[in-house]
């Protein structure tokens, strides 16, 4: 019904802005990552979406049209309302949600808090195919990706690193060589560790 709203910044905490829209002030539910993208300026433009309940009307406000629309996703699956999807796209970035949701990575979408391990399964089992054709993603190599990822980690845990900082190093190294083997990953871990 209102796809955006344009108009004079008045308040904004993390959480919510209030946009002066011709005399009207409107309550707009932001998530981090659009808290984090709003711009300095005294104007802005949210797309937005309004979900009505029958004991609210809410508002939710994004910067990005393709965060907007991961919020739609999100919302389809069953078990997860607003404000948990307002949760996922604080934690995380949007593109490392749609990432994890193609490469079926449990753990990470796990890792949200209000997210236990049969709605991130059902998160991945609703969204996996509609991520994939929607995002255009090549499945194989994010899913070969992290695998070498979680081996590499676990590897490194049996040797006795602790996995906060193995996934840092492991991070790096695979962002900088995203074709390095598991074998090149743990040795090259092992150096920076």
């Amino acid at each position: 019904m209102i796809a955006h709203i344009q108009g004079k910044l008045v308040e904004k905490t993390p959480t919510e802005v209030i946009i002066d829209c011709n005399g009207v002030g409107y309550h707009i539910n932001i998530s981090l990552h659009t808290f984090s993208l709003l711009p300095n300026s005294d104007f802005v433009k949210l797309f937005t979406y309004l979900q009505i309940k029958e004991d609210a009307h809410s508002l939710f406000g994004f910067v990005e049209k393709s965060e907007r629309e991961l919020f739609k996703l999100l919302l389809s699956v069953s078990g997860i309302g607003a404000s948990i999807a307002r949760t996922m796209l604080s934690s995380l970035d949007p593109k490392q949600i749609i990432q994890a949701i193609a490469s079926a990575d449990v753990v990470t979408i796990q890792g949200i808090k209000g997210i236990g391990s049969k709605t991130a399964q059902r998160v991945i089992l609703d969204l996996k195919e509609k991520v994939l054709k929607i995002y255009d993603l090549d499945e194989i190599s994010i899913s070969q990706h992290n695998i070498n990822r979680e081996e590499s980690l676990s590897a490194l845990e049996v040797l006795g690193y602790v996995r906060k900082n193995a996934e840092k190093v492991v991070d790096k190294i695979i962002k900088e060589n995203p074709e390095a083997t598991l074998e090149t990953i743990i040795k090259q871990a092992l150096k920076n560790l």
